[in-house]
């Protein structure tokens, strides 16, 4: 049976918690939408794709928690949510009239094979018959 939280300081955590949640999707998002460079390159890269997954996740926990949620967790998620939409609208467009470039696509592995485990030594048909095999046996 779930325990009901009576503690204001663990309801306020909570709620911290869940608005840095909130924070850390709307980043991810920001990320993907090119406003946030990439800790890799140092760039701005737009991936549209990944963007709106983010922004649609952020959606159905709006959605999921409606009712539930304190004036300030529900006006963080809000608008949160309507800047992220917004901007996703703008770097559409800016990606149909060409003024934004996606994310370059992941590069293939190089043709050297990387630190592969070495192939267990083949041993001859004759050496591995002569091993004796075991088996399990549960009784009987």
């Amino acid at each position: 049976m779930a325990e009901v939280q009576t503690n204001t300081q663990s309801l306020g955590e909570m709620s911290q918690r869940f608005i840095e949640f909130i924070m850390m999707q709307a980043q991810n998002a920001a990320l993907f939408l090119g406003q946030i460079p990439n800790p890799q390159t140092g760039k701005g890269e737009v991936n549209l794709e990944l963007a709106k997954m983010f922004i649609d996740q952020l959606a159905m926990i709006q959605e999921k928690t409606r009712g539930n949620l304190t004036n300030e967790e529900t006006a963080v998620i809000k608008n949160t949510l309507s800047n992220l939409q917004m901007a996703f609208v703008e770097v559409s467009k800016e990606m149909k009239e060409g003024t934004t470039e996606p994310a370059p696509a992941p590069k293939p592995e190089s043709a050297e094979p990387a630190a592969e485990t070495p192939e267990p030594p083949m041993i001859p048909q004759s050496e591995s018959e002569s091993r004796k095999k075991f088996t399990k046996s549960y009784g009987a």
